[in-house]
């Protein structure tokens, strides 16, 4: 179950107040609707959407007379699922890979299934469960669950989530669900304390190489290059040395790679207290990982996705986003594993090495769901906008072996040329004068470490990421960012650098 309870002797728990109205409100809404009109409710991961829909659902078989189905994704949170029915005092069965007959569900009122393997024995036949009145999806942002909406057109749907934002851009959520209803917010929940309020620290991360995939979030192999890097892991090891240690902490990668190097430069430094978790584990040994960290108080977890769904550890304290991501669902979850109040746990901690803060905002701010409902594609492009300014303004991280060749460059107070776009502007200057400030800038850089024309050349070479980098920035500023545009501009930019190299330069005694 997801949020704290009081215990009852006749059920186990007692509803709070924000609970009882949330199920007050959607079954009087499901009381007054059509048959095929769908409901999708949104609640904060830790505010109870289980102990919810399982009281709304002992209240439909009882009153309605029809049976329930829920749906989930995951075999995990089916069994969660079917627990928390169980509490509610309703009889329920879990429709597996081993249930083969309808007969073997007689009886019951209320089905717990996952999704492929209801789709399998409704595929073979459609009549497998009858008499179905109110589905009920949890995790309801996921597209999975659309292929099933076919097989239940005249009976309500009542979805459940967190972030009422498809998983996939181009299948709104609106286009399945007629209308949204939301629960308590996060900040009322950590005010009436329910939820653990964050302190998050965000770190700085130049994310400029992250690549984003046809998923619409960035690479699991972009990330493990940019995370693996020993800058990275120690930046990570720095943060959990100065916020988090000594405290149980998670820590959520994008790829298994970058979450084995973490565990293992952990350990080299000399910490004990971690171990790796992904979902290449059996169901052994992730219950043997599980109950370590459970058991050990100041356990290090690095883990991969696995977490993010059906994991409930109320002894969390500190979360470490050692990633980023654009989705804005998977950022709830992730933030949400620390907000489970524990004891005297009133707090948590939030290190953020993903600029993830910055793209969505902090975990506990308020955010308009019905606006996102509605109007989903607006919400993210504001996002994905306000990304695209802030890694276009971050300078270019220039790597080791080549600042090396640079020695006498400000590598500390690098040339930014979304500042000098503006300072263009501001004197009334043309735009394009900009690259030639730039221009000037990397001569300087190369003539201060080169001995002749030569030397020169080679340098110029190393710097084509860079140059590549001011041209976008560039480009971005000036709304022209065509790749031919920014081809073009990137053979022009070397050619004038070229010919301003052999005025500043001696020839030395190479021939071209």
């Amino acid at each position: 179950m997801e949020a704290k309870t009081e215990k009852d002797e006749s059920k186990g728990y007692s509803l709070y107040p924000y609970q009882k109205e949330a199920i007050e409100k959607l079954f009087n809404r499901l009381s007054k609707v059509e048959q095929n009109h769908n409901l999708l409710f949104q609640l904060p991961t830790g505010g109870g959407k289980t102990i919810i829909f399982s009281e709304i659902a002992k209240k439909y078989i009882q009153e309605k007379k029809k049976k329930v189905l829920i749906l989930t994704h995951r075999i995990e949170l089916s069994v969660q699922t079917s627990r928390a029915l169980e509490a509610t005092g309703v009889k329920n069965t879990i429709i597996n890979s081993k249930s083969k007959s309808a007969e073997e569900h007689e009886g019951f009122d209320c089905f717990v299934a996952m999704v492929e393997t209801l789709n399998n024995r409704l595929d073979e036949d459609d009549a497998y469960i009858d008499n179905i009145g109110l589905v009920i999806i949890d995790e309801a942002h996921y597209n999975s669950f659309r292929k099933l909406f076919k097989f239940f057109e005249n009976v309500n749907m009542l979805g459940v989530t967190a972030t009422p934002l498809s998983s996939n851009m181009n299948l709104p959520l609106y286009e399945n669900y007629d209308e949204l209803v939301t629960g308590a917010s996060i900040a009322s929940l950590i005010e009436d304390e329910y939820l653990s309020d964050a302190s998050t620290f965000s770190y700085d991360v130049n994310l400029r190489t992250l690549k984003v995939g046809v998923s619409g979030d960035f690479t699991v192999a972009s990330s493990d290059k940019l995370y693996g890097q020993f800058m990275m892991l120690e930046k990570l090891l720095n943060a959990y040395e100065e916020k988090c240690k000594g405290k149980k902490t998670l820590i959520f990668n994008s790829g298994i790679q970058t979450s084995l190097e973490v565990y293992k430069y952990f350990k080299e430094e000399g910490y004990d207290n971690i171990k790796h978790l992904d979902s290449t584990y059996s169901d052994t040994d992730r219950k043997e990982v599980l109950d370590w960290f459970h058991n050990t108080p100041n356990a290090v977890l690095t883990s991969v996705g696995i977490l993010t769904t059906g994991f409930d550890e109320p002894t969390v304290e500190s979360i470490i986003l050692n990633r980023a991501t654009r989705s804005l669902t998977l950022y709830h979850q992730m933030c949400g594993r620390g907000s489970r109040v524990y004891k005297d746990k009133k707090k948590f901690t939030i290190i953020d090495l993903g600029n993830n803060a910055q793209r969505f905002g902090l975990w506990q701010e308020g955010i308009d769901w019905h606006m996102v409902f509605k109007f989903p594609n607006r919400f993210l492009e504001g996002i994905f906008n306000r990304e695209k300014e802030l890694m276009m303004s971050q300078p270019y991280e220039m790597p080791d072996d080549v600042k090396d060749q640079f020695a006498s460059y400000d590598h500390d107070d690098p040339f930014n040329m979304v500042e000098m776009h503006k300072y263009c502007i501001d004197n009334h200057l043309k735009p394009i004068q900009a690259i030639d400030f730039s221009i000037e800038d990397h001569l300087a850089m190369i003539v201060d470490n080169a001995r002749d024309y030569w030397e020169g050349r080679d340098l110029q070479k190393l710097l084509a990421d860079d140059i590549k980098h001011r041209i976008k920035q560039y480009s971005y500023c000036i709304a022209k960012s065509t790749d031919n545009y920014q081809q073009w501009l990137f053979e022009t930019y070397n050619r004038k650098l070229q010919l301003e190299l052999r005025k500043a330069l001696p020839m030395g005694d190479d021939e071209d």
